[in-house]
């Protein structure tokens, strides 16, 4: 296995720039991936294809406006920062543009915050001890951060949250979930589809290519993730009851995965046949071709960057040949991709 079996070419005018309205008038790619059969629809029919006591697994994290401007101090130097995770009240992990921008480096937000970075890692990442909480400062000063690849300005930043966006944390959307609307998920509940929620806080890294020859040498990004003893249950239930797990985007699926890992820790000290156990913690879980799937019967995702792990991810779901068929038939249907784009619906 190669990086580059998950190869394609995508001419820059399929890349979406903008969402449209309304989120749930995306087209819809199913595929069926026993059959290898495709069908073409819109998101706003996905009920079409769920039964009832089917169970849809959201990811409710929240993108924060975690791009910050300033200035070094005192040299008076232009700065940018892009914060990625937290370490505690004070310290992040963050992304930096500017010059000099090493250990000791001292900062002044927009805003009057003042920062210093206080160890510098590979790249453009460094550690970053802020003087106080930095959360409130971002409601007034922070900036939506959006994917590399999308170049035209956002007039509306809530059209880069999911509406079900409660808990605060991402520097990228699970964008699976941007096509839902709250009719469209009171529709799907009134047809007997069940929902429950997970969070993943999503990391930039999700949009990095892999460099290695080679993906097993690939040093997969880390995610914090929960998914609770409630949602857990109704997991749980769900497949004792004959229901379907559909996960809505990689992210509920690593989630998902990483809870089913849990549970068969759990399993070897008592007697269970739970498919999840409530999971809280980083997820490092990479999934490649050959993975065996423990708790995702479906999945709702959108079209991936070429060499990607959440591409290497669908392809492991539904083989590698039938994604690489079904993403040439979206070109040739002039389908959107990528974060505004398109979606598909793997069963």
């Amino acid at each position: 296995m190669r990086t580059s079996d998950f190869d394609y070419d995508l001419p820059q005018h399929f890349i979406a720039q903008t969402p449209l309205e309304p989120r749930d008038s995306s087209r819809l790619l199913v595929l069926d991936r026993k059959q290898g059969e495709i069908r073409h629809t819109h998101f706003h029919q996905l009920g079409q294809y769920l039964r009832p006591g089917d169970l849809l697994i959201l990811n409710e994290t929240r993108v924060i406006p975690a791009r910050l401007f300033g200035r070094k101090h005192p040299s008076g130097g232009r700065m940018e920062l892009l914060l990625l995770h937290r370490q505690d009240d004070w310290t992040w992990e963050a992304l930096v543009g500017g010059k000099g921008l090493r250990s000791g480096a001292q900062l002044r937000l927009d805003g009057g915050m003042e920062a210093e970075i206080v160890e510098t890692l590979d790249g453009s990442r460094r550690v970053v001890r802020f003087a106080d909480r930095i959360e409130p400062h971002l409601i007034q000063y922070g900036h939506t951060p959006l994917p590399p690849y999308i170049h035209q300005h956002l007039e509306n930043p809530e059209r880069y949250q999911t509406v079900y966006a409660r808990q605060a944390g991402s520097s990228a959307a699970p964008t699976a979930g941007l096509h839902f609307t709250p009719a469209l998920l009171q529709a799907l509940q009134e047809q007997g589809v069940r929902l429950t929620w997970i969070t993943l806080h999503v990391g930039l890294d999700t949009f990095a290519p892999v460099v290695e020859e080679s993906p097993e040498n690939h040093s997969i990004h880390t995610e914090w993730c929960t998914l609770s003893s409630e949602a857990a249950a109704v997991i749980n239930q769900t497949r004792r009851d004959g229901g379907r797990l559909i996960a809505v985007g990689t992210t509920s699926v690593r989630t998902l995965e990483s809870a089913a890992r849990q549970a068969c820790l759990e399993e070897r000290r008592a007697e269970s046949a739970d498919v999840v156990a409530p999971y809280t913690g980083n997820t490092e879980l990479f999934i490649l071709p050959g993975y065996q799937f423990h708790a995702v019967d479906a999945m709702i995702t959108n079209f991936h960057l070429p060499r990607s792990t959440l591409m290497m991810l669908v392809s492991a779901f539904a083989s590698r040949e039938s994604i690489l068929n079904a993403y040439e038939v979206a070109k040739q249907q002039n389908y959107r991709f990528f974060s505004f784009g398109d979606a598909m619906f793997i069963v």
